[in-house]
Formats: C-alpha cells, sequence, structure tokens
C-alpha cells in the first residue's frame, strides 16, 4: 500500500500533485473567526431589527399589490398612486436606517477617533447623496 493509499484509507486529506495546497487549520479558523465576527457585528438598526422587518414586509406587500394592479389592468393614475405611496414608505424607511447609523455608527467612530470618523462621515455623506437622487 502507498503513503497515497494509506492517507486516502485512513480518511486524511491526500494532496493531488500540482493542485494547490489546502489552507492550514491555523488559517481555517482564523477565517471563520473574521466571518463569525463579521456575522455578529451589531449594526444600528440591531435594537429595531424586527420592527425593520416587519415594516420591510409591508412595504413588500405594497409591491404585490401594485403586481396584481397591472395583472388586473387597473387604471394608470391608481396604480401610480400606489407607486407614490409604495416610494414614500421605502423612503421613510431609508432615513429611519440612516438616522441609526449616524447614532451607532458614526457616533462610534467619533469616539474612537483618527481617520475612522473621517471615513463614517464621507460614508454617510454618500449615502444620503444617492438618497437625494432618487
Amino acid at each position: 500500500m502507498t503513503t497515497t493509499e494509506a492517507a486516502d484509507a485512513a480518511g486524511a486529506a491526500v494532496p493531488t500533485p500540482g493542485a494547490p495546497e489546502a489552507p492550514s487549520d491555523q488559517a481555517q479558523g482564523q477565517a471563520q473567526a473574521l466571518a463569525q465576527s463579521q456575522a455578529h457585528e451589531v449594526h444600528g438598526y440591531h435594537k429595531q431589527k424586527d420592527e425593520h422587518l416587519k415594516r420591510l414586509r409591508r412595504i413588500e406587500g405594497q409591491i404585490r399589490g401594485l403586481q396584481r394592479m397591472v395583472e388586473e389592468d387597473v387604471y394608470c393614475i391608481d396604480i401610480l398612486t400606489q407607486v407614490s405611496a409604495s416610494t414614500k414608505a421605502l423612503q421613510s424607511f431609508a432615513l429611519q436606517l440612516l438616522e441609526e447609523h449616524l447614532r451607532h455608527c458614526v457616533a462610534d467612530a467619533a469616539v474612537k477617533g483618527g481617520t475612522e470618523i473621517d471615513a463614517k462621515v464621507e460614508e454617510a455623506t454618500k449615502a444620503i447623496a444617492r438618497m437625494l437622487r432618487t
């Protein structure tokens, strides 16, 4: 039995000639820790997450209502009225999220100081500019 066959029989990973080596256990552990820290990072909206999801589901229902209106050949102006309502609902949600971002993320960066505050202010400014363009 060759070394490769023995390793394979034991359930160990068998290196393929010319293939890149698998990441070490340490590298995999570091990647998992990074992914977990990012997945568990607390954002400004986390305290109202359930409320936000409820609100987004309501907006989703409005959009589905628009689809039904088109399917049922509803009068154009009535559909446009509902588009306007859906748009306002999304804008209102965006403003709430922006406020929470400023209160949490930007305020946290201000406490830390340094270049982080400049980056967060620039990020928020760009988000506001995108919202104003719509």
